[in-house]
């Protein structure tokens, strides 16, 4: 096999290794995505739950549990427990517990 056969070779190789990169890359991040998903998924369902059994709003629609909450928002964000106040990291809420 002479030198530019060889090249051409690797080039090739080169290549199909770069688009096995960028498959297992795609896959990697498309499986974050779908986990991060599930995640809200799940922490919005337990929430839900949540709402509805202290606040019987299971038979509420949509717009009736939004002006629900929109009438006691301020009230608990202003009176909310030290130990359960938040704070933004990087999008993300962190418990703080004192």
């Amino acid at each position: 096999m002479t030198i530019p056969d060889q090249y051409e070779k690797l080039v090739e190789q080169q290549a199909r290794l770069k688009q096995k990169i960028e498959r297992e890359d795609f896959k990697l991040r498309q499986s974050k995505y779908y986990e991060s998903r599930k995640a809200r998924s799940r922490r919005l369902i337990q929430k839900d739950a949540l709402l509805e059994k202290y606040f019987q709003a299971d038979t509420l629609s949509i717009e009736q549990t939004e002006e629900l909450l929109k009438t006691f928002a301020d009230y608990v964000n202003a009176h909310k427990p030290n130990k359960i106040k938040t704070i933004s990291l990087i999008n993300r809420p962190i418990v703080l517990i004192f």
